[in-house]
């Protein structure tokens, strides 16, 4: 009877250890370091640029350090803006040198979502993949 009560003893003990452990890695799971958006921006230009389709773009305005563009997938036609502000030591003076054709990579799941440009690639021109890489 006295083994008995030592092994409830025991299992209680047990289980509120895994129980509290299970809080904690729950309420760091929900309550835990939040990526802030660049950080969210940055990890989808790097997914981008080493799994996104290459296909080709035009870019047709330039508006500070948004630019905008389209391409064609699927019978599609897609018009999207990319802000290049975390590239603009990349840019030339003058945007209008921007205008024309381009390379962009997109994904093959959401094709809306895609880039001209990235930490490590780059299908503008004007800026070359190795002036990009630090």
């Amino acid at each position: 009877m006295g083994a008995s009560r030592l092994s409830a003893a025991a299992a209680i003990i047990l289980l509120s250890a895994v129980g509290g452990i299970l809080l904690v890695v729950a309420g760091f799971l929900l309550f835990g370091r939040r990526h802030s958006p660049d950080e969210k921006e940055r990890a989808r230009r790097i997914f981008l640029s080493t799994r996104g389709r290459l296909i080709e773009a035009e870019i047709t305005e330039v508006q500070g350090e948004l630019v905008g563009y389209s391409y064609q997938v699927g019978g599609v036609t897609y018009h999207v803006v990319q802000d290049l502000a975390a590239f603009r030591h990349l840019m030339p003076r003058d945007p209008t040198l921007l205008l024309g054709p381009a390379l962009i990579r997109y994904s093959q799941a959401n094709p809306a979502n895609s880039i001209l440009l990235s930490e490590e690639w780059s299908g503008i021109r004007m800026a070359r993949p190795d002036s990009i890489k630090q």
